[in-house]
């Protein structure tokens, strides 16, 4: 929407990143069968503006899991809204810690 973007029209890129933890968080709280949260980001590249009026898609995959965390690689892309390519805009890793009621890190579940 017009309110995410900067005067170019170009979305801005906290509001991609934003969308790409939830992704990624979804992933981590599946794995882990509970709560998880984001303790770093890694490897962000921006590779294309996305622009107000595209479809935006999330991607992730767990790449690895610790004893109690879980590095998560994800990819966002756009596709202009009257096209059928789309585009690979930002990838980046995001690293989950699995925690329990008290906010504290418990075990991953090793399947």
């Amino acid at each position: 929407m017009p309110a995410d973007a900067n005067a170019y029209g170009d979305i801005f890129g906290g509001w991609l990143l934003s969308l790409m933890d939830m992704g990624a968080g979804l992933i981590a709280a599946r794995h882990s069968r509970g709560r998880a949260v984001t303790v770093a980001m890694d490897g962000v590249q921006f590779l294309l503006p996305v622009k107000v009026g595209d479809e935006v898609s999330v991607y992730g995959h767990l790449t690895k899991v610790g004893r109690t965390s879980m590095l998560i690689a994800t990819e966002a892309w756009r596709r202009p809204r009257h096209e059928e390519q789309a585009y690979k805009v930002t990838e980046a890793n995001f690293t989950f810690v699995a925690v329990d009621d008290a906010g504290k890190p418990r075990a991953v579940i090793q399947e």
